[in-house]
């Protein structure tokens, strides 16, 4: 008997290109398509470096998309936001409250009663979300009620309230989490034993690898010159200002060293970021690159990566820097830390240590033989342990398991 193809809506609340589209995009293009038929469902049309929408690349894929676009703020939210925070200046906690009733008055409500009635008027069995509760809380609300299994893949470390956790808790059939740390936080916050696993990202360990040489001479680099690099969106959770610390502390110890550190992503700190880069007296030696839609190539021509995040999910970056033979620093934080084996697959240091750090920086700098054995440590470990092949089934696996909806749902 031929099993019936399972219909989900895939909801996205998402702004902006990252980790976690590139990972969702892995997914739908591998995922079964006689088993599962997907639409997905997005706030945002947007766009990747060259202006290519999120929108077309699903078209390549033969996925349809709706976008709903997200709700701009009245302005009697605005007015009594600013009414409450000036009443309730005595108290921070109450001034959060106040703001988060707001939020679900004016946002989270509206959107979870047009996402119930997409979900309803396009007979969807399963609404699958694809970031953590807190970003999501719309569809919580929207599936209540409905024979509609709801699906969460936590893609970063969730931030989660007793509230929240209790409307997960009544609401959620599965949560996917990308990494055991991240089911972890999961869990000590309350999160009910049996609504979670764990799926851990993965990455195509047997795409075509880019050529070292020839990206270094792409980018003026010449054999001498050592590369630290580091990948993603210039956000303060990135943590890139530790890491421009750091290395201002490697250059005043090491100051004959020939080094240039590429960032390769854009975001809302890199005016900050430049500006520290100048007042340490790196502006010379530190690239800024933007947004680029071949991170990988970049990636090729680094001599040492650097991930010095105050969270993580399960980094994919991390991956691909270790599938590509270029050893990795990664702060001690859930999701990097397990991929990182300290001194077997990369070093890892205490987050915003910035002494500790550099000292990372200086050990593998002056020591090729240990770059080479940690490289190939990970390189090991990434082909045998997180290939694509592993995640998709293991999400199809998840989602092959839901019912119609939790019978215990009110």
């Amino acid at each position: 008997m031929v099993p019936q193809k399972r219909k989900i809506l895939l909801f996205d609340s998402g702004k902006e290109w990252g980790g976690g589209t590139n990972s969702m995009l892995e997914l739908l293009k591998r995922i079964d398509r006689q088993r599962f038929d997907i639409t997905c469902c997005f706030y945002h049309n947007y766009l990747r470096a060259g202006g290519e929408s999120i929108e077309q690349v699903l078209s390549t894929f033969g996925i349809p998309m709706i976008l709903m676009p997200a709700r701009r703020q009245p302005g009697w939210a605005k007015l009594l936001k600013e009414v409450g925070r000036s009443l309730l200046f005595f108290s921070r906690d109450a001034r959060k409250v106040f703001t988060r009733k707001m939020d679900t008055l004016w946002r989270i409500q509206p959107d979870a009663r047009r996402l119930r009635k997409l979900l309803q008027e396009g007979g969807y069995d399963i609404l699958y979300m694809n970031n953590q509760p807190g970003s999501n809380e719309e569809g919580y609300h929207a599936v209540k009620g409905l024979p509609v299994g709801l699906v969460q893949h936590c893609r970063i470390k969730p931030v989660l309230s007793p509230s929240l956790v209790a409307l997960v808790n009544a609401q959620v059939d599965k949560i996917i989490a990308v990494s055991h740390g991240v089911e972890s936080v999961l869990l000590n916050n309350g999160v009910e034993r049996q609504l979670c696993v764990t799926v851990n990202n993965a990455i195509d360990i047997h795409q075509p690898l880019p050529d070292r040489a020839a990206m270094r001479r792409s980018l003026g680099l010449d054999d001498d010159t050592f590369v630290f690099g580091s990948i993603g969106s210039l956000l303060p959770r990135k943590a890139n200002h530790h890491t421009l610390e750091a290395l201002a502390l490697f250059s005043r110890n090491h100051p004959d060293a020939k080094w240039k550190l590429l960032l390769i992503g854009e975001g809302p700190e890199r005016s900050s970021l430049e500006a520290q880069a100048a007042a340490c007296g790196l502006a010379e030696r530190v690239v800024f690159t933007g947004f680029r839609n071949n991170p990988l190539d970049y990636l090729a021509a680094f001599d040492l990566f650097i991930l010095a995040s105050a969270s993580e999910g399960l980094p994919r970056v991390v991956l691909e820097a270790m599938l590509l033979g270029v050893p990795v620093i990664g702060s001690d934080v859930t999701g990097t830390a397990e991929l990182i084996h300290h001194q077997q697959t990369g070093l890892l240091f205490p987050w915003s240590d910035t002494q500790a750090l550099a000292h990372n920086l200086s050990l593998l700098w002056q020591n090729a033989e240990l770059r080479r054995a940690l490289a190939e440590n990970a390189r090991q470990h990434v082909r045998h342990h997180y290939a694509i092949e592993h995640y998709v089934a293991g999400v199809e696996r998840e989602l092959a398991s839901i019912s119609s909806g939790r019978t215990d749902h009110v």
